[in-house]
């Protein structure tokens, strides 16, 4: 039984070595990254594609909303300013490497076996995995709701860390750049739930690998002050009532958690002025 756990074991590193050497070696040869150790590659490689995915979804993202749709989405005057958005750039990239540190945790968890999860899905069968993917984004976006709400509660977590994130708090200083403008600690807590639930529920690897880097994407979504429209999903319009209130639509991908809670503000009703 030892021997088979060893093997599956493996599937994972195989796996995190295949990623490290399509990210690494896109820059150089293999042989030029095999002398460093395992953790560090992955650390490298979760660097690399962490910041490229910034870089690309926020201005692929704004040259659509602030140059080719011109005042179809957003109006001139509430176009953040260059300066406005480099300040975010800098204040993501910062935190950066230290994002980066914890996907890497996690796959170092997942490779020695620390948690639940499965390589393939073969293994649980695709009515199993859809559950289990359900239970994964309930944990997800029930722990983000809650860590988020007590950055703001807690007052020295918020003066020390959230307030940060919170000097964007009117529609011309929010852009998709602002998605990852944290301080790295309120950044890596926020994405704590993704990893407390690897150890509670049966989770594909390679779906939450690709959850922790769509995040990238998606703050970079709620971030535009655009509102969708698209119920139950707290999108732009909710979130950037969160950025003048404070006190509203704390949650992550849906409505739900602010529903229950007695936190939830719609744009609609709230007769803002977001799009």
């Amino acid at each position: 039984m030892e021997d088979h756990g060893s093997a599956y074991l493996q599937l994972f590193m195989d796996e995190t070595s295949f990623y490290n050497r399509i990210v690494l070696g896109s820059f150089l040869p293999m042989k030029q990254w095999d002398p460093l150790p395992h953790f560090i590659q992955t650390w490298l490689r979760n660097y690399i594609g962490g910041t490229l995915i910034y870089f690309l979804s926020g201005f692929l993202w704004c040259f659509y909303i602030y140059y080719l749709k011109r005042n179809v989405y957003v109006p001139k005057d509430a176009i953040p300013s260059n300066k406005a958005m480099l300040l975010q750039i800098y204040v993501a990239m910062k935190a950066m490497p230290w994002y980066c540190a914890l996907p890497t945790i996690s796959e170092y968890m997942v490779e020695n076996g620390w948690t639940r999860c499965f390589s393939r899905i073969s293994d649980v069968g695709w009515p199993a995995y859809l559950v289990y993917m359900a239970i994964y984004l309930v944990i997800v976006e029930f722990g983000i709701y809650w860590m988020h709400r007590e950055l703001h509660d807690i007052k020295p977590l918020y003066k020390y860390l959230h307030a940060t994130h919170h000097i964007y708090n009117k529609q011309n200083t929010l852009s998709p750049f602002a998605g990852l403008a944290f301080h790295p600690l309120d950044g890596i807590l926020q994405a704590v739930p993704h990893v407390t639930a690897l150890f509670l529920v049966p989770t594909h690897f390679t779906t939450h690998i690709a959850l922790l880097f769509l995040e990238a994407i998606w703050t970079a979504n709620i971030h535009d002050c655009i509102h969708s429209k698209l119920w139950p999903v707290m999108g732009a319009g909710y979130h950037t009532i969160h950025h003048t209130t404070y006190r509203h639509n704390y949650g992550h991908y849906t409505i739900w958690m602010d529903w229950m809670f007695g936190t939830l503000r719609d744009p609609i009703d709230d007769g803002s002025k977001v799009m």
